[in-house]
């Protein structure tokens, strides 16, 4: 039985290939969903902790991606954002990619804008080092912020879900703008 999902989402993979394939390809009749979890083996407990692809760590202080799109998002131009976690030098650095709303523009005064905003509404640490637009954020067949994809490519990583994206060519921007985030 697939999960409950847009209806745009299920036309999109009508034989349910995507679906079988982004959860059920790496263990063969188990799902598997791509979250953090603990098993206890002391009281048969399982904690869930949540996506693998929601945390940020930039000098090992853990952020949640949340906290970012929170701010972000209710200003004047930006339709969406995904913020992504890069590892330059040892180090995590983030990395925020926007979506214009039509007719808008990622000025510098909207990028100040921005890391004024993340600093005084939430901490210097969410402050991106770098800020970039973006034609698409990938998604999910639930239309659900795809951020693992995009932090492999941008980690010099394989993406292996592909199939599990509702826009899978949203990725190739992110390909092709790498050897820039690389300098």
């Amino acid at each position: 039985m697939r999960g409950s999902g847009s209806i745009d989402a299920d036309m999109n993979d009508p034989d349910g290939s995507k679906y079988k394939s982004a959860y059920f390809e790496k263990y063969p009749g188990i799902w598997r969903h791509g979250d953090y979890v603990m098993f206890h083996s002391d009281t048969g407990g399982i904690s869930f902790y949540g996506r693998s692809d929601s945390v940020l760590k930039p000098s090992g202080v853990r952020i949640g991606t949340s906290e970012i799109y929170n701010q972000v998002e209710k200003l004047d131009g930006i339709e969406d954002s995904l913020a992504i976690g890069q590892t330059i030098n040892g180090d995590q650095r983030i990395v925020l990619f926007v979506k214009m709303k039509a007719g808008a523009v990622l000025s510098e005064d909207l990028k100040k804008l921005i890391k004024k905003t993340l600093r005084e509404k939430a901490s210097p640490r969410h402050v991106p080092a770098v800020i970039m637009e973006m034609p698409e954020v990938p998604v999910t067949l639930n239309m659900k912020k795809v951020e693992s994809a995009v932090t492999n490519i941008l980690n010099g990583r394989d993406v292996t879900n592909r199939d599990a994206l509702a826009n899978p060519s949203s990725l190739d921007y992110f390909v092709k703008i790498l050897p820039e985030l690389q300098k």
